[in-house]
């Protein structure tokens, strides 16, 4: 039945740029964290949230305010939450977002639709209405997002280098961590040879784009990273195991060499002996992994 426009007035939330923010809690070590901001609403589906860590002092007022990293968490598209920067973190204390808020940062953990919910491009879709979010409430919350900085880990790092390669608002750089970059020659990488079949529509990317990808090219060409790099990428940092079984070092060099050929900065870092997810590494040789891509933040957000 129709409902009189006086009531569908009232029964319409308001816009995700209007919600009240969620009260802060204030962490030990200086932390204020803002647990579940509704960034973006589409409709038949639940919200979508971010939390965002803070520094607790007052924002970096000779820039107009703090830092941000924007962080894409893993799970093949299938899984993960946004407050889990990969397995070995998590036991971190303090964790891995705290420590970089501690370190000058806004952080932004962001949820974004699982492929059960929706295909491609509804996760790059959904993280670049974050990233709009961020901007339009950059002034109340202290931010400087002319200094972003995309992070991610795995599943994430593929949306991380989608959103530096292609939002609106440029991003300040791009860490991608073990990330699959090139969809379309992920079959051929994989180890053992044989071991991936692209015809299989129950492969995680077959389920990210709706189809198998030896069905659909064209969508895993534009579901891929390499596809979008032009000149005007940010500098890239890619940090990639050499023993990577699930998705194999020569993604990361993909990626590298593309944006290498666009005369765009990158580092690119196989980092010895690690498996997926930092699997295989010493927990000295995780810290460092993260060490290097805060030194990397920081380079490119400094004034």
């Amino acid at each position: 039945m129709l409902l009189p426009p006086e009531l569908v007035a009232l029964l319409t939330p308001p816009p995700p740029a209007r919600l009240p923010l969620p009260p802060p809690a204030h962490l030990a070590g200086g932390v204020r964290l803002l647990r579940g901001a509704v960034y973006s609403a589409p409709a038949g589906i639940r919200p979508l949230e971010l939390d965002l860590w803070l520094p607790e002092e007052p924002r970096d007022e000779p820039h107009g305010g703090w830092p941000v990293i924007v962080h894409l968490h893993g799970g093949g598209w299938r899984a993960g939450t946004r407050g889990d920067m990969g397995p070995r973190m998590r036991d971190w204390r303090p964790g891995p977002f705290a420590r970089l808020a501690r370190a000058g940062f806004a952080v932004a953990g962001v949820d974004y639709r699982l492929s059960g919910e929706a295909i491609y491009p509804a996760q790059l879709d959904d993280v670049t209405a974050a990233l709009a979010w961020l901007h339009t409430r950059a002034a109340e919350l202290g931010l400087d997002t002319r200094r972003i900085v995309a992070w991610g880990e795995s599943a994430g790092a593929h949306l991380a280098a989608l959103l530096a390669l292609t939002a609106p608002t440029p991003v300040s750089g791009c860490v991608a961590w073990y990330g699959p970059m090139d969809l379309t020659t992920l079959p051929a990488q994989a180890t053992p040879p044989g071991a991936y079949d692209p015809a299989d529509p129950g492969t995680r990317e077959a389920l990210l784009i709706g189809a198998a990808i030896a069905d659909a090219p064209d969508r895993a060409r534009a579901a891929s990273p390499v596809t979008h790099v032009t000149a005007d990428a940010p500098p890239f940092l890619i940090l990639h195991g050499t023993d990577d079984a699930a998705i194999p070092l020569a993604q990361g060099a993909r990626l590298a060499a593309a944006l290498r050929d666009a005369g765009v900065e990158v580092d690119f870092r196989p980092v010895p002996g690690a498996d997926h997810a930092w699997a295989g590494l010493s927990d000295r040789e995780v810290e460092r992994c993260f060490d290097t891509s805060l030194r990397f933040a920081r380079a490119r957000t400094a004034a």
